[in-house]
Protein backbone atom coordinates (compact mmCIF):
# COMPACT_ATOMS: atom_id res chain seq x y z
CA UNK A 1 0.00 0.00 0.00
CA UNK A 2 1.17 3.51 -0.90
CA UNK A 3 2.51 5.82 1.62
CA UNK A 4 0.50 8.71 2.47
CA UNK A 5 2.47 11.99 1.67
CA UNK A 6 3.41 13.78 5.14
CA UNK A 7 1.21 17.34 5.01
CA UNK A 8 4.01 19.16 6.53
CA UNK A 9 6.46 18.17 3.85
CA UNK A 10 3.82 18.79 0.99
CA UNK A 11 2.99 22.34 2.58
CA UNK A 12 6.76 23.01 2.60
CA UNK A 13 7.67 22.39 -0.42
CA UNK A 14 4.27 23.98 -2.05
CA UNK A 15 5.63 27.23 -0.02
CA UNK A 16 9.21 26.55 -1.13
CA UNK A 17 7.63 26.94 -4.87
CA UNK A 18 6.16 30.09 -4.05
CA UNK A 19 9.20 31.48 -3.02
CA UNK A 20 11.13 30.48 -5.97
CA UNK A 21 8.24 31.50 -8.29
CA UNK A 22 8.38 35.29 -6.25
CA UNK A 23 12.17 35.41 -6.62
CA UNK A 24 12.27 34.24 -10.04
CA UNK A 25 9.21 36.58 -11.44
CA UNK A 26 7.99 38.78 -8.45
CA UNK A 27 5.57 38.13 -6.22
CA UNK A 28 2.84 40.04 -7.91
CA UNK A 29 3.01 37.51 -10.58
CA UNK A 30 2.36 34.37 -8.30
CA UNK A 31 -0.39 32.66 -8.92
CA UNK A 32 -1.77 29.17 -7.38
CA UNK A 33 -1.42 27.92 -10.83
CA UNK A 34 1.87 29.11 -11.08
CA UNK A 35 3.08 28.00 -7.68
CA UNK A 36 1.29 24.43 -8.88
CA UNK A 37 3.36 24.39 -12.47
CA UNK A 38 6.58 25.09 -10.06
CA UNK A 39 6.28 22.93 -7.71
CA UNK A 40 5.12 20.09 -10.28
CA UNK A 41 2.07 19.36 -8.38
CA UNK A 42 -1.91 19.90 -9.44
CA UNK A 43 -3.78 23.01 -8.78
CA UNK A 44 -6.29 20.65 -7.29
CA UNK A 45 -3.39 20.04 -4.64
CA UNK A 46 -2.47 23.51 -3.98
CA UNK A 47 -6.14 24.22 -3.18
CA UNK A 48 -6.38 20.90 -0.82
CA UNK A 49 -3.50 22.20 1.33
CA UNK A 50 -4.32 26.22 0.84
CA UNK A 51 -8.11 27.55 -0.16
CA UNK A 52 -6.76 30.44 -1.29
CA UNK A 53 -4.14 32.55 -2.72
CA UNK A 54 -3.70 34.67 0.42
CA UNK A 55 -3.55 31.78 2.45
CA UNK A 56 -0.97 30.28 0.17
CA UNK A 57 1.04 33.90 0.36
CA UNK A 58 0.48 33.72 4.35
CA UNK A 59 1.89 30.20 4.55
CA UNK A 60 5.21 30.55 2.23
CA UNK A 61 5.99 33.61 4.78
CA UNK A 62 5.46 31.29 7.98
CA UNK A 63 7.91 29.25 5.88
CA UNK A 64 10.43 31.70 4.58
CA UNK A 65 10.55 33.39 8.17
CA UNK A 66 11.05 29.81 9.59
CA UNK A 67 14.32 28.79 7.29
CA UNK A 68 15.83 32.04 7.98
CA UNK A 69 15.65 31.38 11.53
CA UNK A 70 17.02 27.66 10.94
CA UNK A 71 19.66 28.67 9.14
CA UNK A 72 20.91 31.42 11.59
CA UNK A 73 20.49 28.91 14.78
CA UNK A 74 22.72 26.55 12.35
CA UNK A 75 25.18 29.33 12.32
CA UNK A 76 25.34 29.12 16.25
CA UNK A 77 25.41 25.44 16.56
CA UNK A 78 29.23 25.55 16.72
CA UNK A 79 29.45 28.22 19.58
CA UNK A 80 29.98 27.79 23.15
CA UNK A 81 26.33 28.15 24.82
CA UNK A 82 25.13 30.51 25.72
CA UNK A 83 27.00 32.55 22.13
CA UNK A 84 29.08 35.41 22.95
CA UNK A 85 26.93 38.50 22.23
CA UNK A 86 29.23 39.52 19.55
CA UNK A 87 29.09 36.07 17.87
CA UNK A 88 25.24 36.28 17.90
CA UNK A 89 25.36 39.83 15.93
CA UNK A 90 28.10 38.69 13.31
CA UNK A 91 25.86 35.39 12.71
CA UNK A 92 22.92 37.92 12.32
CA UNK A 93 24.59 39.87 9.87
CA UNK A 94 25.91 37.01 7.92
CA UNK A 95 22.57 35.55 7.02
CA UNK A 96 20.67 38.28 6.50
CA UNK A 97 23.35 39.89 3.90
CA UNK A 98 22.17 37.99 0.58
CA UNK A 99 25.76 36.36 0.00
CA UNK A 100 24.71 33.39 -1.04
CA UNK A 101 20.89 31.63 -2.77
CA UNK A 102 19.22 31.03 -0.07
CA UNK A 103 19.94 34.61 1.91
CA UNK A 104 19.37 36.33 -1.43
CA UNK A 105 15.95 34.50 -2.29
CA UNK A 106 14.85 35.70 1.54
CA UNK A 107 16.00 39.33 1.45
CA UNK A 108 14.31 39.83 -2.11
CA UNK A 109 10.74 37.87 -1.36
CA UNK A 110 10.83 38.97 2.22
CA UNK A 111 10.89 42.85 0.79
CA UNK A 112 8.21 41.96 -1.47
CA UNK A 113 6.13 40.63 1.38
CA UNK A 114 6.73 43.68 3.62
CA UNK A 115 4.97 45.81 0.07
CA UNK A 116 2.12 43.66 -0.31
CA UNK A 117 1.38 44.17 3.14
CA UNK A 118 0.95 47.58 3.09
CA UNK A 119 -2.14 46.95 0.87
CA UNK A 120 -3.30 43.34 1.84
CA UNK A 121 -4.80 43.07 5.60
CA UNK A 122 -4.67 39.45 5.97
CA UNK A 123 -0.66 39.33 5.43
CA UNK A 124 0.06 42.61 7.50
CA UNK A 125 -2.01 40.86 10.02
CA UNK A 126 -0.53 38.06 10.34
CA UNK A 127 2.89 37.01 13.41
CA UNK A 128 4.74 36.22 10.53
CA UNK A 129 4.83 39.61 9.18
CA UNK A 130 6.23 40.80 12.93
CA UNK A 131 9.35 38.57 12.49
CA UNK A 132 11.77 42.02 12.62
CA UNK A 133 9.70 42.65 15.83
CA UNK A 134 11.00 39.13 17.76
CA UNK A 135 14.56 39.55 16.12
CA UNK A 136 15.13 43.10 17.46
CA UNK A 137 13.99 42.07 21.06
CA UNK A 138 16.61 38.67 20.35
CA UNK A 139 19.16 41.05 19.57
CA UNK A 140 18.56 43.65 22.13
CA UNK A 141 19.02 40.75 24.91
CA UNK A 142 22.70 40.02 23.44
CA UNK A 143 23.23 43.30 23.67
CA UNK A 144 21.99 43.53 26.67
CA UNK A 145 23.89 40.33 28.10
CA UNK A 146 27.24 42.30 26.24
CA UNK A 147 26.21 45.92 28.19
CA UNK A 148 25.61 43.79 31.25
CA UNK A 149 29.39 42.02 30.84
CA UNK A 150 31.17 45.54 30.13
CA UNK A 151 31.75 44.89 26.55
CA UNK A 152 29.86 47.38 25.23
CA UNK A 153 30.46 51.04 24.90
CA UNK A 154 27.30 53.08 26.37
CA UNK A 155 24.39 52.96 24.46
CA UNK A 156 20.13 51.65 24.55
CA UNK A 157 20.00 48.15 23.49
CA UNK A 158 16.90 48.51 22.40
CA UNK A 159 17.70 51.62 19.96
CA UNK A 160 20.84 49.57 19.24
CA UNK A 161 19.04 46.48 18.22
CA UNK A 162 16.41 48.21 15.79
CA UNK A 163 19.37 50.31 14.03
CA UNK A 164 21.19 47.10 13.51
CA UNK A 165 18.69 45.22 11.63
CA UNK A 166 17.71 48.71 9.33
CA UNK A 167 21.36 49.32 8.68
CA UNK A 168 21.61 45.33 7.73
CA UNK A 169 18.40 45.05 5.84
CA UNK A 170 19.94 48.51 4.04
CA UNK A 171 22.81 47.17 3.12
CA UNK A 172 20.99 43.96 1.78
CA UNK A 173 19.42 45.82 -0.60
CA UNK A 174 21.67 47.85 -2.22
CA UNK A 175 23.62 44.75 -2.63
CA UNK A 176 20.69 43.12 -4.69
CA UNK A 177 20.19 46.08 -6.45
CA UNK A 178 24.49 46.64 -7.40
CA UNK A 179 25.06 49.51 -5.38
CA UNK A 180 27.86 47.70 -3.29
CA UNK A 181 29.23 44.32 -3.11
CA UNK A 182 28.98 41.57 -0.57
CA UNK A 183 32.68 42.40 0.90
CA UNK A 184 31.83 46.14 0.77
CA UNK A 185 28.71 45.70 3.02
CA UNK A 186 30.10 43.28 5.51
CA UNK A 187 33.01 45.80 5.99
CA UNK A 188 30.42 48.40 6.53
CA UNK A 189 28.96 46.20 9.35
CA UNK A 190 32.41 45.19 10.56
CA UNK A 191 33.33 48.60 10.74
CA UNK A 192 29.96 49.24 12.92
CA UNK A 193 30.39 46.59 15.71
CA UNK A 194 34.12 47.20 16.21
CA UNK A 195 33.06 50.72 17.19
CA UNK A 196 30.06 48.85 19.50
CA UNK A 197 32.19 46.34 21.07
CA UNK A 198 35.24 48.80 21.57
CA UNK A 199 35.61 49.23 25.47
CA UNK A 200 37.66 51.99 26.44
CA UNK A 201 40.98 50.61 28.30
CA UNK A 202 40.35 51.64 31.95
CA UNK A 203 41.86 54.24 33.66
CA UNK A 204 45.44 53.37 35.62
CA UNK A 205 45.32 55.08 38.65
CA UNK A 206 49.67 56.14 39.56
CA UNK A 207 50.08 55.27 42.95
CA UNK A 208 50.11 58.06 46.08
CA UNK A 209 53.65 59.21 46.34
Amino acid sequence: MPRRPDPTRRRAEIAEALVRAANRDGLHAVTMRSVAAEAGVSLRLVQYYFTSKEELLVGALQHLEQSSQERWAQRLADLPSPPPPRSIIDAFAAEALPTDEPSSMFHLVWMSYAVLAMTNTQVARHPSISGIDRLERQLTEALQRAADADELVDCDAAIEAARLVALVNGLGTSILVGQRSIDRATEVITYHLDRLFAVPPATITEPAT
